[in-house]
């Protein structure tokens, strides 16, 4: 396991350095000019060439990643072109809000989905489940945006039960915060639900045909203990990885909720980014989503590692 651990952790930093080295080179062959960005387009051309000698942007492309990925790693990622603000601490205020929305949508999206997939399993080939596979099955074929409209139409604008837009920090009221926060969490679980409602289904189904739960319901066990301490524990082994893979898949997809509900996380700071061409905020922000990314595939590994003890890595996984 400690070196199934090991090998894990340097396949996840083999990732984020060629990511990293990706984004760079992308980003350098933008047009976007960084001293033409932070002196203004009519700056003289004296001017442009010493700053970018002063930033060393003549230096060969191999030199200006090493210093930046240099900087990175001591916690030093540049500054803003367009906001002349450290990037550090502007991520850190995206990715906390991000957490939030990421977090709150996680509880509800795990809670949910596996509820609805026990009562599908429960209720198998039924009214009860065919209705939640129809109902799951939407959430998959309609894109985020459209629920995001729809949202907005009949929370926000029909019932004025919530604001369409915005974000208000937890110091203006839970309720004000809170409020802020429903909207795009509630998008954002529509189009995940069904990953882990599915897969429960599918895996309670399998376990409950088992001879063991067989054996168990003969032994006059309650169905409430059978489904719960039986059959659950043993289906809900890959639904626990998909939801480990699915936290990374939020952090990463928010780009979309976050910019048509202007709530001011990580995602929309990627799209301000990319329409000021802030190159170094944008490589930064980035770099900060595939590392959330591949450290829920290693989170998602290990938990499954954690719990199918049937798994041997040092022998069976290379």
């Amino acid at each position: 396991m400690t070196g199934y651990i090991a090998r894990r952790l340097l396949f996840v930093v083999l990732v984020l350095v060629a990511v990293s080295m990706l984004v760079f080179s992308i980003t350098a062959l933008l047009p976007a000019n960084v001293a033409h960005l932070i002196l203004g387009p009519f700056a003289p051309p004296e001017q442009v060439r010493a700053l970018e000698l002063k930033l060393g942007l003549t230096d060969p492309i191999w030199l200006q990643y090493v210093r930046w990925a240099g900087g990175f790693l001591s916690g030093n990622l540049g500054e803003s072109t367009l906001m002349n603000r450290p990037i550090g601490p502007l991520l850190m205020e995206a990715i906390g809000r991000s957490m939030m929305l990421t977090g709150a949508s996680f509880v509800l999206i795990a809670v949910i989905g596996i509820g609805l997939g026990i009562i599908a399993a429960l209720r198998h080939g039924g009214p009860l489940d065919h209705g939640i596979s129809v109902g799951t099955y939407l959430g998959i074929a309609v894109p985020e945006f459209f629920w995001a409209i729809i949202v907005i139409i009949v929370v926000a604008a029909w019932l004025g039960w919530l604001p369409a837009s915005g974000y208000e920090p937890l110091s203006a009221g839970f309720t004000v915060w809170a409020k802020h926060l429903i909207a795009p969490t509630m998008t954002l679980v529509f189009g995940h639900l069904a990953h882990v409602s599915r897969l429960t289904r599918s895996s309670m189904i399998e376990v409950l045909q088992s001879p063991y739960v067989t054996a168990a319901r003969a032994k006059g066990l309650p169905e409430r203990v059978v489904v719960m301490h039986h059959a659950l524990r043993n289906a809900l082994l890959p639904t626990i990885t998909v939801l480990a893979l699915d936290f990374g898949r939020l952090m990463g997809g928010i780009v979309v909720v976050e910019t048509i509900f202007a709530y001011p996380g990580l995602g929309r700071l990627i799209v301000f980014s990319i329409q000021n061409r802030d190159l170094p905020t944008l490589q930064a922000a980035i770099l900060v989503v595939a590392a959330i990314y591949a450290l829920a595939n290693l989170l998602a590994d290990l938990l499954y590692a954690r719990f199918n003890p049937k798994i041997r890595f040092g022998r069976n996984v290379g």
